[in-house]
């Protein structure tokens, strides 16, 4: 795979030494009033004094903080929140969806897009797409959104990272759901990312809280990760820690270059609407269960420039004079 010089950087710098992705997520909007003030209203100010928590306490120990315009990027970085070894992607999608009954649609924030993400001193751009490959016409919508923001990214230099979820068809309950899961997760890896942006965020194929046969986990992240041309991670959907510690082995061991995680992280913490006590349980429970993750991540995966090809690096993609082709804005 080819890879620009701009985007090279940016990936080192969301990866460990070796090219392993163990990021922290903190962009959650909706799902994170609905855990602080469930069917009501939270403020702005509380949105952002729970972000700059969580990331005060696990950026230093992650490679890179994924996080909002509306209640975190700018916040954590001016209040000293975001460890400056840490990399930072920022979302442009609108939190939810719409819907015009063709399926499940994304937005972009308005008054938000690549140009500034790219002058905030971001380094990668975040775009969370909810799909189904039998939806035929939503699908379409949902690639034709995403073509649009890596154009962008193109132009701009920085690397674009899809997430794709999921979700139950009309009339499909959520147990039928999990028995499609699988092969719905393999074919939207096939869709989504020969598109060819940078970073594919995946769902763990298997719903582990449905009946489920054990041997055939690693078989299906194998299927994953032969479907991805690209470098995928694994995203946790909120599971509990203990058995996203087991996707994130499993994942990594058949092709994973990491993870990406949130509230499996750190769930518990924010629950706590004692600052202090909440900030402590940050400092040592959510550490921990990051640093679980992180671990296996450093042992098993595989860094992404070995997916993309690469082995031996990249050396070859400069050469002498080559600024003089570097594409300016």
């Amino acid at each position: 795979m080819t890879i620009s010089v701009g985007t090279l950087r940016s990936l080192q710098q969301m990866s460990t030494d070796r090219g392993i992705f163990t990021i922290t997520a903190m962009d959650q909007r909706g799902a994170l009033k609905s855990m602080l003030n469930p069917g009501g209203e939270v403020p702005y100010a509380t949105m952002r004094e729970v972000k700059v928590d969580v990331v005060s306490a696990l950026s230093p120990h992650s490679t890179a903080m994924l996080l909002d315009p509306e209640y975190g990027a700018a916040e954590c970085i001016a209040e000293g929140a975001l460890a400056g070894h840490a990399g930072l992607i920022v979302s442009i999608e609108e939190t939810g969806y719409t819907a015009d009954g063709s399926g499940r649609l994304a937005s972009l924030i308005p008054n938000w897009g690549v140009s500034r993400i790219k002058r905030m001193g971001a380094q990668a751009v975040k775009l969370l797409v909810y799909y189904h490959p039998d939806e035929v016409e939503s699908a379409r919508k949902q690639r034709e959104i995403i073509k649009r923001v890596l154009d962008d990214c193109r132009k701009f230099d920085i690397p674009l990272l899809v997430e794709a979820v999921g979700y139950p068809l009309a009339g499909q309950d959520k147990a039928a759901y999990a028995a499609t899961k699988p092969n719905v997760v393999v074919r939207t890896a096939e869709e989504l990312t020969a598109l060819g942006f940078d970073i594919y965020k995946a769902e763990f194929p298997v719903d582990l809280s449905f009946p489920h046969d054990e041997s055939t986990l690693g078989d299906w992240c194998r299927k994953l990760d032969q479907a991805s041309p690209i470098p995928w991670i694994i995203l946790s959907a909120g599971v509990d820690i203990d058995q996203f510690v087991k996707q994130v082995e499993i994942a990594c061991q058949n092709g994973a270059s990491g993870f990406l995680a949130g509230r499996a992280i750190w769930k518990d913490s924010v629950k706590l609407k004692d600052r202090a006590e909440r900030q402590a349980h940050l400092r040592t429970k959510a550490v921990e269960n990051l640093q679980r993750c992180s671990e296996l991540a450093i042992k098993y995966a595989r860094p992404f420039n070995e997916k993309m090809g690469r082995p031996q690096g990249f050396a070859d993609i400069v050469q002498e004079g080559w600024y003089k082709q570097y594409p300016g804005l």
